[in-house]
């Protein structure tokens, strides 16, 4: 049994926002650039891709600032109370994110991408191609107080 689990970045985000701000995501750029110790080999074949899953750390949120306890998402005061893994806010216990976004080029050892939802500097853990097989087969539900959140997250 493993006590803990080490990850080291494989990218970094570069360019795009330098600070949060929850919506209007849609057609911001950036790059994420491949860390050193990685060829870029290891992006070969990525550019037949329309889009990307991202994850990365949310590295700006000290940790003593997680919680995992009940609270409203986006900390909306008139949204319900629910726990840490019935929303996708930043204050989780590991502080990972999993953005889908464009993929738009792919050049050496940067990947430019659009729509990608970590900020400037954000370390990458892992880049993988987005297949439409791995897509729900299954209506999505979600609560209505979700799809009222979000209305502005990916909007132009």
């Amino acid at each position: 049994m493993m006590d803990g689990v080490i990850l080291t970045p494989v990218a970094r985000v570069l360019g795009g926002r330098s600070e949060m701000y929850e919506d209007n995501w849609y057609g911001t750029e950036a790059v994420i650039r491949l860390e050193d110790h990685l060829e870029a080999s290891a992006l070969q074949g990525l550019q037949e891709f329309s889009h990307l899953e991202v994850v990365f750390q949310f590295d700006r949120i000290d940790e003593a600032d997680v919680r995992i306890q009940p609270r409203p998402p986006r900390k909306n005061p008139d949204g319900p109370l629910v726990g840490v893994f019935a929303h996708r806010g930043p204050y989780r216990p590991n502080r990972l994110g999993v953005s889908v976004c464009r993929l738009l080029a792919v050049d050496g050892r940067d990947v430019h991408v659009a729509d990608l939802d970590a900020l400037d500097g954000t370390p990458v853990l892992d880049i993988k191609p987005y297949l439409v097989e791995f897509a729900p087969t299954d209506p999505v539900r979600q609560p209505a107080w979700a799809s009222r959140l979000m209305r502005e997250y990916y909007k132009a």
